[in-house]
């Protein structure tokens, strides 16, 4: 592999155990080096794993890892004229207090001038193979497995996860742009609608609600809450919505997850430093040329979620 400028990022998502440990990745020319320092006692450091490759060796507090970027099942995206490698950390133990978890570690390169991709066309900036299967459902309190009843009380809130499986595509973040519900499974003109999510991922029912998106588990899913809403109490609720796959280093304000901060304003779910990217959100999030990917309309897809009885509940649950 040629010299080239290299970038390393650490992307924690959720909270379960980032103040418990710290973690060093040097992004060198053909490997990386990740150290994994943990500080509670009970965690067993040999149950890290970087992708599919077990701890190049480990001590009391530390999970250690020297891999070959093309080992590990790291993944490999070309945008532009970066080389993004990515891969996930996890830990496997079963113990109940311990839950599992998976975050994302990724090394950016500036691509070598004489690097093209062998069976891909190099103008495209993201590309893959095989079919894209884009899936929307509602899940269990803790989002482990899928929720047993559709039918909640006003109020509640609705676990709702969004996913992409990718086959052997390369990485892609998932966005949800748009949502309305209704009282059918097929969207009339005329018929009555209630706007969740609009203005290309703008969830402005958390303006009136408590209704959020929540810290991301792995790019191809995203993850919300739904606070159950007075729509149309009694009969059976619709939400249609429309799936994005993006490449997830080309994000702009037509490609993201705003939750409306009561008291502060739009926040950017994945990362809060660029909350700037939510400022349209009270305006409009004018959609950029859209870049040619040999995926076609593939990248976008539109989902239904329901039927969802909600019910009149006579206690407050505000």
């Amino acid at each position: 592999m040629a010299t080239f400028c290299q970038f390393a990022f650490f992307i924690a998502f959720g909270s379960l155990v980032s103040v418990h440990a710290d973690m060093k990745l040097d992004c060198q020319q053909d490997f990386v080096s990740l150290v994994w320092t943990e500080t509670r006692p009970q965690v067993d450091t040999s149950q890290y794993r970087l992708g599919n490759c077990f701890p190049t060796s480990v001590t009391a507090t530390q999970a250690i890892f020297k891999v070959e970027l093309n080992a590990c099942k790291f993944r490999k995206l070309v945008t532009g004229d970066l080389l993004q490698y990515s891969n996930n950390l996890t830990y496997v133990s079963s113990e109940l207090e311990l839950l599992p978890f998976s975050l994302p570690v990724t090394c950016v390169y500036q691509r070598p001038k004489d690097w093209y991709p062998m069976i891909y066309n190099p103008v495209f900036d993201t590309y893959g193979q095989g079919e894209l299967l884009f899936h929307i459902g509602i899940m269990n309190n803790d989002f482990t497995g899928p929720a047993e009843s559709s039918s909640f009380p006003l109020g509640s809130l609705i676990p709702i996860m969004a996913s992409v499986q990718q086959a052997s595509h390369q990485p892609l973040q998932l966005f949800i742009e748009e949502c309305v519900a209704a009282t059918t499974p097929q969207l009339s003109p005329n018929g009555d609608k209630y706007t969740i999510i609009t203005n290309k991922g703008c969830l402005v029912d958390s303006k009136v609600s408590r209704s959020r998106f929540i810290p991301r588990q792995k790019s191809s899913e995203i993850l919300g809450f739904l606070q159950a809403f007075r729509f149309s109490t009694g009969e059976q609720v619709y939400v249609h919505c429309t799936l994005v796959a993006w490449d997830p280093v080309g994000l702009d304000k037509t490609k993201k997850a705003c939750n409306y901060v009561q008291g502060h304003g739009w926040e950017l779910v994945d990362n809060p430093s660029y909350n700037s990217l939510c400022d349209c959100c009270e305006s409009s999030c004018n959609a950029r040329k859209i870049r040619s990917t040999p995926l076609g309309n593939e990248m976008v897809h539109e989902v239904v979620l329901g039927p969802i009885m909600i019910s009149e509940f006579s206690d407050s649950l505000f």
